[in-house]
């Protein structure tokens, strides 16, 4: 903690970039990435947002993230945005069990949270991913302070924490 309420201005201020970067980048909103330092890449509620916001928080870290849709997982494809960018991705799976419950609480009773579509997605998520040859970690029992040390450290990102 800073004394007496002392703030380092440009600290504060990478900080504040990063969080904005990461919300306007969040879930593929904005595809243009050429100022990500990294993009995680998982199937919806695999824990792609709260990472984000975590690096950009702790490390001012310009992070986005891109959920891989029904259609990418059909198509055994990464987007083409995403190929530009191949060496700032990092992928996040996640037991479809876990997933089920996550997204029943969001979407109760719907296809998007059954078991049969929580397993279908990840399965095909992470035959996209093996193929592609991205890093990949598991969320479903890693807190997201060590998936963000994870990440930064398998994409060599050296930053430290504010």
């Amino acid at each position: 903690g800073h004394a007496h309420g002392m703030i380092n201005f440009a600290d504060y201020e990478t900080r504040i970039n990063a969080t904005n970067y990461t919300l306007t980048h969040d879930d593929g909103v904005d595809l243009n990435y050429a100022d990500a330092d990294l993009i995680l890449v998982g199937v919806s509620r695999s824990g792609k947002t709260p990472t984000c916001l975590y690096l950009a928080l702790h490390f001012g870290v310009k992070a986005a993230n891109y959920p891989l849709t029904p259609d990418d997982l059909d198509r055994q494809e990464l987007p083409k945005t995403l190929v530009a960018h191949r060496q700032k991705l990092f992928a996040l799976t996640i037991d479809p069990q876990r997933l089920q419950q996550v997204r029943e609480s969001r979407k109760p009773g719907s296809q998007y949270a059954t078991l049969a579509q929580c397993q279908k997605e990840v399965a095909a998520a992470e035959k996209l991913i093996r193929r592609e040859h991205l890093p990949m970690l598991s969320t479903t029992h890693t807190s997201i302070e060590e998936i963000g040390s994870k990440v930064m450290q398998t994409l060599g990102i050296d930053r430290q924490l504010f």
